[in-house]
């Protein structure tokens, strides 16, 4: 469902939110994984898929040390808004 991405909650998560990331040609559930505001501001801003690593504390984008990087197709927000598909 498409939603308003300004209006993320991220309250609920300790300031993240969870992240589907999907293909978009063959629907195939790619990875869950988390993302917090600076994470998807940077996703947005750049086309690529960035996250928040909840164990290294830090930011990281898909693919910056294996060369597979995720190419943003369409950002989806759940119903609730505090849960994320990233259709790549």
């Amino acid at each position: 469902m498409e939603q308003d991405i300004t209006n993320i909650d991220f309250s609920k998560g300790d300031g993240i939110v969870p992240v589907i990331v999907q293909d978009v040609n063959t629907k195939e559930i790619l990875t869950l994984a988390y993302s917090n505001k600076e994470s998807l501001e940077r996703t947005l801003t750049t086309g690529n898929s960035w996250f928040w690593s909840r164990s290294r504390k830090k930011l990281w984008m898909k693919g910056e040390e294996s060369g597979n990087t995720q190419k943003i197709s369409k950002v989806l927000v759940d119903c609730d808004s505090d849960a994320l598909i990233y259709l790549v």
